[in-house]
């Protein structure tokens, strides 16, 4: 299953722009931008993106590198479960 990560461009301001380029080259993600996600409340707050339709967020763009890993594999490890 590839993961789907949504940024929103009004994020960018954080700093989560190289995030995107990165996690953008990986051939094993969906990473796609969005003029707006919606939540405007945690975008103004913290670097965020969207993986699976579930907020991540950090308080620097590195945390939220961390994070988005392990909520990958978080998701990965639910579907090995259920595929037993």
């Amino acid at each position: 299953m590839r993961p789907i990560i949504e940024f929103c461009t009004n994020n960018m301001h954080h700093g989560t722009e190289a995030l995107f380029k990165k996690l953008e080259q990986n051939p094993d993600y969906d990473v796609i931008e969005y003029g707006c996600l919606g939540n405007c409340g945690e975008c103004y707050t913290f670097p965020y993106v969207l993986v699976n339709g579930e907020i991540v967020a950090a308080f620097t763009p590195e945390e939220l590198e961390t994070a988005v890993a392990a909520k990958i594999k978080e998701i990965e490890e639910m579907f090995d479960l259920l595929g037993e």
